[in-house]
């Protein structure tokens, strides 16, 4: 049976949107005055506050909308943000790239992440209108979340080819059509030398980051259009997910080397959701050569609730043979003799 959409009201979109531009507005102005690397407390402190208002916010979309909408939005925020830690090791490949001294690296995330939430908009709001208008679009989307799913999955993540970052389209255009310096000026974007205006390498690596996060949105706005059809909800837990993005990253530290699972276990959530898209699109069926273009009645429904203990349970099930996987490596490493950063410190 469809689902009944939920009439957002425009005051409502821009009071939302206002609220994820004061958010940012916030982040320039108290962490950027002066340039630092933000230490392990103050990070976790802010990623804690990022979590407890999407928290927030989703038990008041649950009191509001009631309890379908509020599972929705907790297990579309999780996707996404889970897909966004996945995105950091690029991150990280990117800063390396560019050789982006430590002191400036939270200027260049907070910008990249900014361009990353108006690029993500725009692509939310096709998607909503190509769904609401063709619903065949989910055999679409649910084979390539397979897809993806099964490319995630038969990654070597061991080896260096996993390791290599790769301009992209955008970027490549930038650098041959607007004239730029091969050293940082502090973190200034432009500078002027013999009377020319030239882009340092502090915007370049900012185009970099805003431009990959649109590659990895080919997976997650799908996977999340699979979980609702809700524009409000998508674009909301997009913006919770990437705007904490910046905290988790200096947090996390090390802890991402160590998450040598977390891969397998999204190409599991992307598959499942690939899986829970094609069930919906039968639900709904409209091609003339499927059912003679009539819904499949025996299609099986997925709940979101149950989506959402799937998502929880793959995820914490790859976290946790993570943490054991590195640990045992370690231990064997310390047996052979060899010198690792899970020794005990003096």
């Amino acid at each position: 049976m469809p689902e009944a959409r939920v009439n957002v009201p425009l005051w409502v979109w821009g009071a939302t949107v206002l609220g994820v531009l004061l958010l940012v507005a916030m982040d320039f102005f108290i962490h950027l005055r002066t340039p630092h690397v933000p230490r392990f407390r103050e990070s976790a402190l802010w990623s804690a506050g990022y979590v407890a208002l999407a928290l927030v916010f989703g038990l008041g979309m649950l009191l509001v909308a009631g309890p379908d909408r509020g599972t929705e939005f907790f297990a579309g925020y999780l996707t996404e943000w889970s897909l966004s830690v996945d995105n950091l090791f690029v991150f990280l490949l990117i800063l390396g790239r560019f050789s982006v001294p430590p002191q400036y690296q939270q200027k260049v995330l907070l910008v990249g992440i900014a361009i990353a939430l108006v690029l993500r908009g725009g692509f939310i709001a096709v998607g909503a209108v190509v769904i609401a208008n063709f619903s065949w679009v989910f055999y679409l989307f649910g084979a390539f979340l397979v897809y993806a799913a099964i490319q995630l999955a038969r990654e070597d993540h061991d080896s260096a080819e996993t390791t290599e970052f790769h301009e992209n389209l955008m970027l490549r255009m930038v650098r041959r059509v607007v004239p730029s310096t091969t050293r940082y000026h502090g973190d200034r974007l432009t500078v002027v030398e013999h009377g020319r205006r030239l882009i340092t390498p502090m915007l370049v690596v900012m185009v970099a980051i805003g431009t990959t996060d649109v590659l990895f949105a080919l997976d997650s706005i799908p996977a999340i259009f699979g979980l609702t059809k809700e524009p409000y909800i998508v674009f909301t837990a997009n913006a919770f997910a990437l705007l904490g993005l910046r905290q988790l990253f200096f947090l996390l530290g090390g802890l991402l080397e160590r998450l040598v699972y977390l891969s397998e276990g999204l190409a599991v959530v992307l598959g499942f959701i690939g899986v829970k898209l094609v069930l919906e699109a039968l639900h709904t069926n409209e091609l003339p050569f499927i059912n003679g273009g009539r819904p499949v009645a025996w299609a099986p429904e997925i709940p979101t609730l149950a989506s959402l203990g799937v998502i929880v349970a793959v995820l914490g099930i790859a976290a946790a043979a993570s943490l054991v996987r590195t640990r045992r490596d370690a231990d064997d490493a310390r047996l052979a003799g060899v010198d690792t950063d899970d020794d005990p410190q003096p």
